[in-house]
């Protein structure tokens, strides 16, 4: 039976995530509605503006009934701002700004920094495939944009990557051993944006996980 993902298309790399989760052999379709979720194995929550997709959530009703298909154990996997969504705690947010839940993690929101402080990295990164080779240690090139860092994780809370250690070149000494991948359960967040980078493995994963 071929597992349906959808993606969250209120803002975001839409697109890319779609082409990603296909690359992994999912079917996708867009999610703009309520009634859109009954049919879905799992659900990718796109990166953006965390808090602008915190009010489309609502103007599109869709809030509540992600938060109850969450609590009754969808499949959701969440890039940058979709950590932020799944966080059931955030430093740094605004004084309104409300999350999906179900991660029982702290996220700093913008960690960090702006735009101009974006930087790519490679990560050591658990629970996915080896490329090229079977024999190489499993690791991902991430993209940062204006992202979050994970601060603290529940006992439940598995952590698959972490930026290097301080005095790796180009990584900010603030950034350093910072945690950037995590997962619950069916819950999956990354801080970066596999689905810009050509390389589909945190999606296969992801795949993996909504097949259960």
């Amino acid at each position: 039976m071929t597992t349906t993902i959808g993606v969250l298309a209120l803002q975001g790399d839409v697109r890319e995530h779609r082409a990603a989760l296909e690359s992994a052999g999912a079917r996708t379709t867009a999610v703009r509605r309520p009634e859109e979720l009954a049919a879905l194995d799992g659900l990718v929550l796109p990166g953006g503006e965390s808090t602008t997709i915190d009010k489309l959530l609502h103007v599109f009703e869709l809030a509540a009934p992600l938060r109850d298909r969450i609590a009754a154990g969808l499949p959701v996997y969440g890039s940058c701002a979709g950590m932020i969504l799944l966080a059931d705690r955030i430093l740094d947010g605004t004084a309104d700004q409300r999350t999906l839940g179900g991660l029982d993690v702290t996220v700093r929101r913008n960690a960090f920094g702006r735009q101009v402080d974006s930087f790519e990295t490679d990560l050591a990164f658990d629970g996915i495939r080896s490329a090229p080779t079977p024999h190489a240690v499993p690791s991902v090139h991430a993209v940062f944009i204006r992202a979050p860092w994970v601060e603290d994780t529940g006992p439940q809370v598995r952590v698959l990557a972490r930026i290097p250690a301080a005095g790796t070149p180009g990584i900010p000494e603030a950034a350093a051993g910072r945690i950037v991948a995590v997962q619950q359960g069916s819950l999956l967040a990354t801080s970066f944006h596999p689905e810009i980078s050509g390389d589909a493995r945190v999606h296969e994963l992801f795949v993996k996980i909504a097949k259960g």
